[in-house]
């Protein structure tokens, strides 16, 4: 189960220089810019292999209110109520949901992937993992991705 454990927010003069290229690079990328990764590296001045190593690590600070998203999968058994306690969970925890997908049981267990405003949210995330986890009928409770 991959779960946050620290983050720091640092002054960009005190870390390496190819993080904030691996930042400009990504949003050159998301902004259409340039076509692809090998022509956003190229023009910020870092290899491949660096914007690769980080590219997944390293964040800008958001100006505005902490706005923190997350996608959490798991597995439900095909039983009623069982999601219904875990969109109870999220709630308790102030935690906003976004968006949610669930695929129709097979072999009596359905995946459910959720996507979570976090900007509000009463406690760590680490917190709503565990909170979810010990719903009964939860399986392989997940944190796909943090922004």
């Amino acid at each position: 189960m991959r779960t946050i454990s620290k983050y720091y927010i640092v002054d960009d003069s005190l870390l390496p220089e190819a993080f904030g290229k691996v930042i400009e690079a990504r949003k050159m990328i998301d902004n259409g810019e340039v076509r692809n990764v090998s022509e956003a590296v190229k023009k910020v001045g870092i290899s491949r292999a660096s914007y690769y190593k980080y590219k997944d690590y390293v964040y800008e600070a958001q100006q505005s209110s902490w706005q923190r998203k997350a996608v959490i999968s798991f597995l439900l058994s095909h039983k009623s109520g069982i999601l219904s306690k875990v969109l109870n969970s999220i709630s308790n925890r102030d935690a906003n949901i976004l968006t949610i997908n669930q695929n129709i049981p097979i072999n009596d267990s359905a995946s459910v992937v959720i996507s979570l405003d976090l900007s509000q949210m009463d406690g760590t995330i680490d917190e709503l993992i565990a909170d979810i986890s010990a719903i009964d009928g939860t399986n392989k409770v997940n944190l796909v991705a943090v922004e």
